[in-house]
């Protein structure tokens, strides 16, 4: 499926919530997309286009803003897909993909433990990689590392 084709299908679901599709080596293209239209373009890319493989959830911190993307597989078209959204920093939060890719559970997880992204309505937003009660997100660019004595973690024993 080229870029264009691409658009073509989502821009009448999706509307201005479909912010571009551009060209990305080697997938279907990049899908740029408002967070206000996640589920819908999730479901859409699911349901219609037959993306039924979540590969990956991530995040990246720009400072000013957060990048989530989404990296899909179809079997049927065999090729991936790049979703993008922007979230603004001071409000870093999107839909869960959870509901639509049960794999994005843990994905999500992470993304929300390093870089602080809240995946709304997910089932089991908890710590995955660092202990409960740990605070601080390491993958943050204003993350500072602090000296043993400066922590304060609440740890589990089992």
């Amino acid at each position: 499926m080229q870029p264009a084709d691409l658009e073509a299908a989502l821009r009448p679901k999706l509307g201005d919530r479909l912010l571009t599709v551009e060209p990305f080596a080697r997938t279907a293209g990049r899908v740029r997309f408002r967070r206000d239209g996640a589920l819908d373009l999730f479901r859409t890319m699911r349901d219609d286009l037959a993306y039924r493989h979540l590969s990956m959830v991530g995040a990246i911190d720009w400072v000013d803003h957060r990048e989530v993307f989404y990296v899909l597989w179809s079997d049927e078209r065999t090729e991936y897909v790049l979703l993008s959204a922007d979230v603004p920093a001071d409000d870093a939060r999107i839909e869960t993909a959870s509901g639509v890719w049960p794999s994005a559970n843990w994905h999500e997880r992470e993304a929300w433990e390093m870089v602080d992204v809240l995946f709304d309505h997910h089932p089991d937003l908890r710590h995955l990689l660092t202990p409960d009660g740990y605070a601080f997100h390491p993958l943050l660019r204003s993350f500072k590392l602090h000296e043993p004595e400066e922590l304060e973690v609440k740890t589990r024993h089992v």
